[in-house]
């Protein structure tokens, strides 16, 4: 066992919120057109800040098995003890009233219906929180710096005024419903890709405000991260290159040793903004820069993401290059899981959650793995993730 595995984080989320909130990291499951994740990837997410939260969380049934146990117990972790659990949509709603009526503070990372719990449950505000993370709303808390050439528009406008426009265009939605993984994110290179975007727009009738805006050539794409406390004042927690397609879809992120002050300088700036406006927590702040060396913010998240535990690990981790990304079983959870701990005992791969569809009796479901592959250098880490990857897609 390397003796890095047992080093203290340097933050946890229990240093920064309250004592006895609740994480929950569960987006609703009402409907949002904009969020359209599998059922188990929202179970599955549960589960991803459980090393770095050192705080009570709510936790899907299938994230704390025996097998997610053992593979936790291979870099000396425990499933903690200070969890709720749930099962099922009425499980989940279910607990999540019992807490509110008990008064407990829970900390949403996605806005629940009022027929879930009341205001004064939230942690953060409840209309703070959905300010902040509406993207209209995004210049009050760059100052107007740091934006793209945007318009918002009302819907039944929008195909009007984006004809206005010179593509490539990237479209989003202007209202409080959530977005993640870039799905919400519409970037139109060409007359195909618009009439697709419009289609989407058109189904999601829940929606009253479309922005359309600039696409930036980007030379970097960066996602920057603060935590801010009473106690601690703001902090500066790092910043990871954002691994994305060509249409914004995730791909994961991988740790930096070089970041612009430009780029943690304009971060700051919109972190204060945002505590300055009630905000305690964690924030991800996806930053762009251009040829010219232009900082653009396209997308402000006031909460946890992907990332974050990469960079509160960096210490139990190799030196040199760390890649965080989630992966799901091809059909055979049993190889899916042992090939996880292989990797996990050559020392190459450092677990973070674990959602185990072997809980499932009576239905066929894939198991899904997030974690974090850490070595010397880029090209070992890679050629280890491609190993893994070739590895569980064979049986």
């Amino acid at each position: 066992m390397k003796k890095e595995y047992r080093k203290s984080l340097p933050l946890t989320l229990k240093d920064i919120y309250e004592e006895d909130m609740i994480y929950n990291a569960r987006p609703s499951y009402e409907d949002n057109p904009w969020l359209k994740a599998e059922e188990a990837q929202s179970n599955f997410l549960t589960a991803r800040e459980l090393i770095i939260s050192d705080m009570p969380m709510i936790v899907h049934e299938a994230c704390i098995t025996k097998n997610a146990k053992d593979l936790l117990s291979l870099v000396a972790l425990e499933i903690p003890n200070n969890i709720h659990t749930f099962y099922d949509q009425s499980s989940y709603e279910a607990l999540i009233k019992q807490l509110c009526h008990q008064n407990k503070k829970i900390f949403f990372q996605y806005i629940h219906g009022d027929h879930l719990c009341e205001t004064e449950s939230y942690a953060v505000n409840k209309s703070t929180f959905i300010d902040l993370n509406n993207k209209t709303k995004i210049e009050q808390w760059t100052g107007g710096k740091y934006l793209p050439q945007r318009e918002i528009v009302n819907v039944e406008d929008f195909e009007n005024r984006v004809k206005q426009w010179t593509l490539p265009i990237v479209i989003k939605p202007g209202d409080e419903l959530p977005t993640a993984g870039g799905y919400g994110v519409m970037i139109c290179y060409n007359e195909e890709d618009l009439n697709q975007a419009i289609k989407r727009i058109n189904a999601a009738t829940e929606t009253k405000n479309i922005i359309i805006e600039q696409f930036i050539e980007e030379i970097q794409n960066y996602c920057v991260q603060y935590s801010y406390s009473k106690e601690q004042g703001i902090q500066y927690l790092g910043a990871v290159q954002q691994l994305t397609d060509k249409y914004g879809f995730y791909n994961g992120n991988v740790n930096l040793n070089e970041v612009p002050e430009s780029v943690i300088e304009a971060g700051y700036e919109i972190m204060k903004n945002g505590v300055e406006h009630g905000y305690t927590g964690v924030s991800g702040f996806d930053l762009l820069i251009d040829k010219n060396e232009d900082v653009y913010a396209i997308d402000l998240n006031f909460r946890q993401n992907g990332s974050t535990s990469l960079l509160l690990l960096q210490e139990r981790l190799q030196e040199g290059y760390h890649k965080f990304l989630s992966y799901h079983s091809k059909g055979n959870n049993a190889h899916f899981l042992e090939t996880i701990k292989k990797y996990i005992r050559e020392g190459y791969l450092y677990p973070l959650s674990y959602y185990d569809g072997d809980w499932f009796k009576d239905e066929q479901v894939k198991s899904r793995f997030a974690g974090i592959w850490h070595a010397e250098n880029e090209s070992i880490a890679l050629e280890k993730e491609q190993a893994f990857i070739k590895e569980i897609s064979e049986k």
